[in-house]
């Protein structure tokens, strides 16, 4: 299969933010590995002062190695190769395109978009990047006890042909990792993007499970080879803590239930390939309507396996 430029062996860029794109904290947990295992280090960094609300996203104090406390603002960051490997051997990412892998990491910006994904165009344009994977994930109608799926786009023609996917049809609100995609193919950059399902009843907790799906993409579309430590064992840890919860609650049991039917239809072989971009849209839409914490309107969790007049 022909690779479009930067997807094979040319220097990649992998992109994730928190907030908005981040369901179950699966795009930055998947980004934060990549860094951790390659030893990427800061290339350049947007200045925050520009971008981010504070009441927002505010500063956090945390105490370092050298027990010293200091203040970590909000922001966003290219990183590359430091010419050390972080981690052991057996810890390694390997493939095609290692050595040049890049990641853009950091919060969603509250102002002037247009502004902060020129910067990070222009940097990546610096840094020599071929091509870039978004890194996204949305809350879905999904059951925990099955295999989280993981829905990749593009809007360029080449990539779409080149490594077998789709183009969305969605029309809406869009989050920044859609700005950055716009402006980076028009830079001339192909992109792809790959948002991963979070089953939204457990929307409050980090989902092992959803991050273990984006890589296991990632590694499918690349030719990568990344090491998931111990993901697997937290996967199936956080997978029996929601078992947990189920069991206590007849009414949620129900409606995992349900989700499992509907999702085991959607696996059979008559079921349409257009599921997956259907749920996307979806959630999309959802986010739309203004509960981009997978809530309600009032703020208040949403349970849809509770009665609607429930307290």
């Amino acid at each position: 299969m022909h690779q479009p430029t930067g997807f094979g062996s040319g220097r990649l860029l992998v992109v994730a933010f928190e907030g908005w794109n981040d369901a179950g904290e699966a795009a930055s947990g998947a980004a934060t590995l990549l860094v951790e295992r390659l030893g990427l280090t800061e290339i350049m960094a947007i200045d925050p002062e520009l971008y981010y609300d504070y009441q927002f996203n505010r500063p956090t104090v945390g105490a370092g190695e050298d027990g010293v406390r200091r203040l970590t603002w909000p922001g966003a960051a290219l990183l590359g190769p430091s010419g050390h490997r972080g981690g052991t051997a057996a810890d390694a990412v390997t493939g095609p395109g290692v050595d040049g892998l890049h990641v853009i990491l950091g919060a969603e910006p509250a102002r002037s978009w247009k502004s902060f994904v020129a910067e990070l165009v222009d940097a990546a344009l610096a840094a020599g990047v071929e091509g870039i994977v978004m890194l996204g994930a949305m809350l879905a109608d999904a059951p925990h006890t099955r295999p989280l799926m993981v829905f990749a786009s593009s809007e360029n023609p080449e990539v779409r042909r080149s490594l077998g996917v789709e183009r969305s049809t969605y029309e809406g609100p869009v989050g920044i990792l859609s700005v950055l995609a716009d402006q980076a193919e028009q830079a001339g950059i192909p992109t792809v993007s790959l948002w991963a399902s979070v089953p939204h009843y457990v929307h409050n907790a980090p989902s092992p499970k959803a991050v273990l799906a984006l890589l296991a993409k990632l590694e499918e579309l690349t030719g990568l080879s990344i090491p998931r430590g111990s993901l697997e064992a937290e996967a199936a840890a956080w997978e029996a803590g929601v078992d947990a919860l189920a069991a206590d609650d007849d009414e949620m049991a129900g409606y995992i239930t349900q989700l499992e039917q509907a999702r085991d239809a959607v696996d059979a072989p008559e079921a349409s390939g257009d599921a997956i971009a259907k749920e996307f849209e979806r959630y999309l839409r959802r986010r739309g309507d203004g509960r981009s914490d997978g809530g309600r309107a009032d703020g208040r969790p949403d349970e849809p396996w509770r009665p609607k007049d429930a307290g």
